[in-house]
């Protein structure tokens, strides 16, 4: 008997095997979840996120495109679930984006109302876009999580308008909570520590905070894609009945304990 037994949803935001959605995605396998998924639209994309659910063993997963920066491209994804299956049970938001010429130290105070206000709608307001069409499909007991990090709540080097985009998607899950709580569906977020994902790569000095963080941290390692896996996996499931509204944080205990 898995956790996730009888239970499907879907999966948003693989690029490739080694980033924290498929991590979500391979613990939920593991515990026996359909998952369903969608890319970032072009040839490219999906050949990247097929090559990863490929390691899954999921044969013939059903994969769709998906710019969330488009309403109709969402109503057309959240439409093509109801219609083949009629209801989910669960929803990964492990979605990010900010312009990398702006994730370096000394470039946040001029980052143009452009590139601010694209890196909330698609950081942020895209896990809000998300849940509206996914709660009609859930029945009592369904639940969402979206990806965090702590840059969120302190100013991380070369993190910037991201670390707005986060703090945004950390309210936006409050928020989120409460409106669905009385529909019986759970909102949460991960706040996962750093890893060497394609996204991290954008931000400035990824080594070097991945070196620091190893060295303060209570469990003396950086996190794993495991390690968040499975928290997911807990967060998705019945066992996490009672928790909603909440950012926890998947990091080996550094953002408990002082510089």
């Amino acid at each position: 008997m898995g956790l996730m037994d009888g239970k499907r949803g879907l999966v948003a935001g693989i690029a490739n095997d080694n980033s924290y959605a498929y991590a979500i995605a391979e613990a939920l396998v593991r515990e026996g979840a359909d998952c369903l998924f969608a890319h970032l639209p072009g040839a490219k994309m999906e050949r990247r996120c097929r090559k990863a659910i490929d390691g899954l063993g999921i044969d013939d997963p059903w994969l769709k495109p998906m710019d969330v920066q488009s309403d109709e491209d969402l109503d057309r994804v959240f439409g093509a679930i109801g219609d083949d299956f009629g209801s989910m049970d669960f929803l990964v938001h492990s979605i990010a984006f900010a312009e990398r010429e702006w994730l370096r130290e000394g470039a946040f105070t001029a980052t143009p109302r452009a590139v601010f206000a694209q890196a909330l709608d698609i950081s942020a307001y895209s896990y809000m876009a998300l849940a509206d069409r996914a709660a009609p499909l859930m029945s009592a007991g369904g639940s969402m999580i979206a990806m965090s990090y702590y840059g969120s709540v302190k100013a991380v080097p070369a993190y910037n308008v991201m670390g707005v985009g986060k703090a945004a998607l950390e309210s936006a899950t409050r928020y989120l909570a409460a409106d669905l709580g009385s529909k019986g569906i759970r909102v949460n977020a991960i706040s996962g520590g750093p890893l060497r994902t394609i996204s991290a790569l954008a931000v400035g000095g990824l080594s070097q905070l991945l070196e620091f963080v190893e060295s303060r941290a209570p469990l003396g390692r950086n996190v794993t894609g495991g390690d968040v896996g499975g928290a997911a996996a807990f967060l998705l499931s019945d066992h996490a009945s009672g928790i909603t509204g909440q950012i926890i944080y998947v990091d080996c205990g550094s953002s408990a304990v002082g510089p």
